[in-house]
């Protein structure tokens, strides 16, 4: 069995490496994969929903690779540590 990626345990901070880890039947899972610097942290209140902490918070990437800014933010859940991954 593959050991799958998890998410790190607090926030991410903006210059953290991550990489996009999507299921392939996410409407964006074309971005799976994808190395990224966070550039901005996006916060709400999620988290007093679900009682996870890091549900609160989503990010704005820019691909490590194009040097492009993404088109959309990615939740908490949806990244990890790019260190982990490799």
């Amino acid at each position: 069995m593959e050991d799958v990626p998890q998410p790190a345990p607090e926030s991410y901070s903006p210059g953290n490496q991550v990489r996009i880890y999507l299921d392939p039947a996410d409407p964006d899972a074309h971005t799976h994969g994808t190395v990224c610097k966070i550039t901005d942290v996006l916060e709400e209140d999620l988290d007093t929903e679900t009682g996870r902490p890091t549900d609160a918070y989503s990010y704005w990437l820019q691909d490590l690779e194009t040097g492009d800014t993404l088109l959309l933010a990615f939740r908490h859940q949806d990244l990890v540590p790019a260190k982990d991954t490799q």
